[in-house]
């Protein structure tokens, strides 16, 4: 599950007194970045690999006629069977095992017996679990059926702008330098860079520092340095027509502010001496 910028809760409660203001409230309240021993990244390499999972039974699953509740039954049901338990369920009142947003909703859409997917669809699935004390955080956006060029097209430059913010961790860089590859790999297509949810440091905690930026800017988590240890969630997430979104009165549902299609793809990703290590696959 993605983070609300920082930068866009501080808004909210400052109500636009100042961006000196907003600056320092934010480098207060930002957490620090936390660093994993090796014992614990193992623990969090076994955590992705069930996300990874839950993901591979989503793939056999997914077709037209199948409910979001269905999806989140699924889910449930892996995780368990690995003796871990979602970290979305009750986390701050969310009321089910995963999100699933279908079409122009970005992120955070509650599973429904009344949402079945039907032919030319995307579905955007986000599955957090702990396991052993520790997060394991994967979304990905996945086709019903033939879709459209235009869709197909979305989500291969989202999947590819993911890819490419991984390729860009080593370890003395900056979290900018993710930022940068998010951006420079997305905006060339046309599409645009949501810049109200991002990605985020996991460990024990679903959303620890630093924040993690789809694209170029001053925020100060942009200067962190990548070290062996840190642990990433690195969540491109790419609108059709416009980088605005709204939220739905279900207060959890996230759209695009112009009602285009939407994309979103996440891995959590550890920094090693040898490059960025995947722990969210097979």
């Amino acid at each position: 599950m993605n983070d609300e910028s920082m930068m866009t809760r501080l808004r909210r409660r400052l109500h636009g007194n100042g961006r000196q203001r907003i600056k320092a409230r934010q480098a207060q309240e930002r957490p620090a970045p936390v660093f994993k021993s090796p014992r614990e990244i193992q623990i969090m390499r076994e955590a992705g690999r069930i996300v990874a999972r839950v993901h591979q039974a989503f793939r056999e699953a997914i077709r037209p006629g199948i409910s979001t509740w269905d999806l989140d039954e699924l889910a449930a049901t892996t995780i368990h069977s690995h003796s871990a338990k979602s970290s979305f369920l009750g986390y701050r009142g969310y009321p089910a095992n995963i999100c699933t947003s279908i079409n122009e909703e970005l992120v955070h859409g509650i599973p429904s017996r009344e949402r079945v997917l039907v032919e030319g669809d995307i579905i955007s699935i986000d599955v957090g679990v702990f396991y052993r004390g520790f997060v394991g955080d994967s979304g990905w956006t996945y086709p019903v059926g033939a879709i459209e060029p235009a869709a197909e097209k979305l989500l291969q430059v989202t999947e590819d702008s993911l890819n490419a913010g991984i390729k860009a961790i080593r370890s003395g860089g900056r979290v900018l330098d993710i930022s940068a590859a998010v951006q420079n790999s997305v905006e060339p297509s046309g599409f645009h860079v949501v810049r109200e949810y991002t990605g985020h440091g996991v460990g024990r905690a679903m959303h620890e520092g630093p924040q993690v930026l789809n694209y170029v800017s001053d925020d100060t988590d942009g200067r962190v340095v990548l070290r062996p240890g840190l642990v990433i969630a690195i969540e491109p997430m790419v609108q059709m027509g416009t980088w605005r979104t709204e939220t739905l009165q279900d207060k959890w549902t996230v759209i695009s502010e112009d009602h285009s299609l939407s994309a979103h793809f996440e891995h959590t990703v550890a920094v090693t001496n040898r490059g960025p290590e995947i722990l969210t696959r097979l």
